[in-house]
């Protein structure tokens, strides 16, 4: 049998100077690199690439290093990407600076070729056994989304940044039309490869970088939408709606269709309003129930 091919790691390497730009560049040929010179650029790379591995000078013009390094631990998109601080300051001072920034590891210039493939393979193996581990607590074990204390996690990361930024979010709560009637019908088997088709199609209609669907429990789902409008919001809903029934699941138990269906109850943030991101669920969970006691098989916001 042959073993699929690992992907190769990637590293965001981020200095001023031409020359050990290239001299890392050259060391690092093994991997996928991308790179920075200054420190909007690193922050704005950093978020759309996802490199595994971080490489960052500390003295660059504009936002230094440290300030660098502390803006990525804050962004929910980029605070699990560990950064090596390779700089020309040596005074301890400067090391545990950049240790409280946020670094996992401080390489002092000029920059020695065998320490800087070590450190950064030690590095590469550490964030691989994370990831691992990480990738396990927060999946849901029957259909391979993420579970509701994922959810909640980075729930409460959008939740702040979209009142620090004032940005739109959106949420979708998902429930399995007449679930029970399915498992009595056609046995737990069938349900959970229920479950898992629809909760595929849910992850498949979801394509933005940022969305989010989780399991929230039992036969209920639901769907993260940062910076998304209300009116974008509503429409992808429809679309799952759609998809959810094209999936062509027979349900004869079902009083509403005679394939499987879904009711959707849709909120969007209102500052005015909404307190927590709680209270968001809640709303959105409301008009689940409105959408049930209006029919099911139908969206409601």
């Amino acid at each position: 049998m042959i073993k699929p091919q690992k992907p190769q790691p990637s590293l965001l390497l981020v200095d001023d100077s031409p020359l050990d730009l290239a001299t890392l560049a050259a060391i690092l040929t093994e991997y996928r690199l991308f790179t920075a010179t200054e420190g909007l650029q690193a922050l704005l790379v950093a978020s759309q690439e996802q490199p595994d591995l971080i490489l960052l000078d500390i003295g660059l013009p504009g936002i230094n290093g440290y300030e660098i390094c502390q803006q990525l631990k804050q962004q929910a998109t980029t605070q699990h990407i560990p950064v090596i601080f390779v700089t020309g300051l040596h005074e301890e001072e400067n090391e545990a600076l950049g240790f409280a920034s946020g670094a996992v590891d401080y390489i002092t210039k000029p920059i020695r070729p065998n320490i800087v493939r070590a450190r950064v393979a030690a590095h590469l193996t550490l964030k691989e056994q994370c990831d691992r581990l990480s990738l396990t607590a927060n999946t849901d074990i029957l259909t391979g989304i993420a579970n509701r204390r994922h959810f909640e996690t980075v729930m409460q990361n959008e939740w702040n940044r979209a009142l620090r930024y004032q940005k739109p979010l959106c949420l979708i709560m998902v429930d399995v039309d007449y679930f029970g009637h399915y498992n009595d019908l056609y046995g737990h088997v069938a349900g959970d490869d229920c479950l898992k088709a629809i909760a595929n199609s849910l992850d498949v209609t979801l394509r933005r970088a940022g969305d989010m669907v989780a399991r929230w429990g039992g036969e209920e789902f639901v769907c993260l939408l940062p910076e998304m409008p209300q009116e974008q919001a509503i429409k992808l809903a429809e679309k799952i709606l759609h998809r959810i029934h094209g999936l062509r699941i027979t349900h004869a138990g079902s009083n509403v269709n005679d394939y499987v269906t879904a009711s959707l109850g849709l909120a969007s943030l209102n500052i005015a309003h909404h307190t927590a991101w709680q209270t968001l669920l809640k709303q959105a969970d409301q008009a689940l129930y409105r959408a049930k006691k209006q029919g099911r098989n139908r969206l409601v916001w």
